[in-house]
């Protein structure tokens, strides 16, 4: 299938998946507002995400899905075994291990979540608060378990080419969630009790995770593989060898999930609703970064392997200037719409109910800091696979950490929290009462930027590298194009900036207001920025040819 068609179908799905879970932060948002309730539930929900993000959907699926698919379409073996029969037993062999490990590990944080919640807040807590942050966590984090087992299945799906299930399991939680909010709004209503009604949508999670598990086993049956999931633990020499490829890429994932965990310590150490504003403000941030980014990893990294596997340098880098190039097509005008809207775009989303304008302002300049790393989310999205192609899972884990020792110290330039630091300094010396966070305009948007500094530095190491050893670099056409992609962003953020001012009554209305105004906003922007596209050349219709090609040349 083309780059555009496998990204089509996954984009599409994740989509769909990313536009419910706008629905339900929508609700969310209306039903229990930003508040010190809802910075626990996000927290807890943070918790359980890193270990899956981490263990099953990076580093795991790194490693596990070559190796399965290597025996999935290999011949048939000298003990009479084909490539289906291996691929099932190397299958059972890796989950005979997987889950009890699953197992002990949920069970570890369960009995250790006061201490977790405790480091993260590093500062005295109202004891009921701390109580209900410690609750929300123990319901949710045995999520962990069954989405780990629903991302092996996917890897297996992956593997036959079944890409739908794969893409289409998160619609599930987010489906849930939205009947839960609605079911509890309607039976406890406004003025009822936040706590209550975040432990009645806490345990909407793990009844997800069920359904998500169902979901993949029925599509992982009807391909043929049925795993028994309770099995003697087999320790093989390929399992052992999974392991070992999958600790690298661990690693590496453990730097951008240990900036999630930093991100938090530092949120929680500013006033207010530090950590509900960035996840809304995230929300809007991962829509263009999941449909688009993922999709595109996901797509070009069996065709990268082709090449690479066959010495193809020249199909190799066809294939990923396709990425970059298709990739900043659709980032660079999100980006822009973005930070230019950011503010009417959170009110028109998300004010309403327990989620007030003082909300919207704060969440809509977090948002307008954090696309600012956008392009750079998505770029290292599409480079990190021509690493893996080649089955280099350590020179991501030396770039992330790289960006993340620049994420803490912006942020500790942000907070302040070095004694003698240059916040310090400048209130000895000038003997100033102590300058506040908010005072100097950092707070919340400032760990946003923290993020964003340390994304661009990351996909520079990650260019830097395969420039250097002679893997990819950018020719000139690719950057003329790129160039032009920014003179068409440019032109429609100038058109988006004079339109938002004539919609602002608009923002907070009602309902039909509100879709009228986003419609405009969203048609304006689409019209400008692909006509502006088109007159200059950033698109032309032999690029779009390219794209949509049913297959790429096999490899020699």
């Amino acid at each position: 299938m083309s780059l555009l068609r496998n990204v089509g179908t996954i984009g599409s799905l994740t989509m769909v998946s990313r536009v419910a879970g706008m629905a339900r932060e929508m609700i969310f948002a209306r039903v229990l507002g930003a508040n010190e309730v809802t910075d626990a539930w996000f927290q807890a929900l943070i918790i359980p995400n890193v270990f899956r993000r981490l263990f099953a959907e990076g580093a795991f699926s790194a490693a596990f899905v070559p190796m399965f698919s290597k025996r999935l379409h290999a011949e048939t073996g000298d003990d009479g075994e084909d490539g289906l029969a291996q691929a099932r037993t190397f299958s059972q062999d890796v989950i005979s291990v997987f889950v009890p490990v699953l197992i002990a590990l949920t069970a570890i944080f369960e009995i250790a979540m006061p201490g977790v919640i405790w480091l993260l807040s590093d500062k005295p807590i109202e004891p009921a608060t701390f109580d209900y942050s410690v609750d929300f966590a123990r319901i949710m984090f045995p999520y962990i378990f069954l989405v780990s087992i629903v991302t092996l299945l996917t890897g297996m799906l992956n593997s036959v080419s079944r890409f739908g299930p794969g893409a289409s399991f998160p619609i599930i939680l987010n489906l849930v969630l939205i009947a839960t909010l609605l079911g509890v709004e309607a039976t406890y209503g406004v003025e009822s009790s936040v706590e209550a009604m975040g432990y009645v949508v806490a345990w909407a999670i793990p009844a997800a995770g069920v359904l998500q598990l169902g979901w993949l086993l029925y599509w992982a049956h009807v391909e043929g593989f049925r795993p028994r999931w309770i099995t003697r633990p087999r320790l093989t020499p390929e399992v052992k060898r999974l392991g070992i490829i999958a600790l690298p890429a661990a690693i590496g994932g453990g730097a951008y999930q240990i900036n999630t965990l930093l991100q938090v310590y530092f949120l929680n150490q500013l006033e207010g609703s530090a950590i509900s504003w960035m996840n809304y403000a995230d929300r809007l941030n991962q829509l263009p970064l999941g449909i688009i980014g993922i999709a595109l990893s996901t797509a070009i990294l069996p065709t990268l392997s082709k090449f690479v596997g066959a010495n193809d340098k020249q199909g190799a880098a066809r294939i990923q200037s396709n990425a970059i190039e298709l990739g900043m097509l659709l980032t660079l005008p999100a980006a822009v719409a973005l930070a230019v809207c950011a503010i009417p775009f959170i009110t028109m989303i998300f004010q309403g109910g327990r989620f007030d304008a003082a909300d919207a302002a704060m969440t809509g300049n977090v948002l307008a800091v954090l696309v600012a790393g956008l392009p750079a989310y998505v770029l290292v999205k599409v480079l990190v696979p021509s690493f893996y192609a080649r089955s280099d899972t350590r020179t991501p884990v030396w770039a992330a950490f790289a960006a993340l020792v620049v994420f803490v110290g912006v942020c500790i330039w942000n907070v302040g929290l070095v004694v003698g630091g240059p916040i310090a300094i400048v209130d000895y010396a000038l003997d100033l009462p102590l300058l506040t966070i908010e005072s100097l305009g950092y707070g919340v948007p400032g760990i946003a930027a923290a993020s964003v500094i340390g994304a661009w530095l990351n996909c520079a190491i990650l260019y830097a590298v395969l420039r250097a050893r002679g893997y990819y670099r950018l020719d000139w056409p690719l950057l003329g194009r790129l160039a032009r992609q920014l003179v068409a962003a440019a032109a429609m953020g100038a058109a988006l900036f004079y339109t938002r001012d004539l919609l602002v009554d608009y923002y907070a209305a009602g309902l039909f207001a509100r879709l009228l105004a986003l419609a405009t906003l969203v048609v304006c922007a689409v019209v400008v920025y692909f006509g502006v596209a088109f007159a200059i050349g950033a698109i032309s219709r032999e690029r779009i040819t390219i794209f949509m090609k049913k297959r790429e040349p096999k490899a020699p």
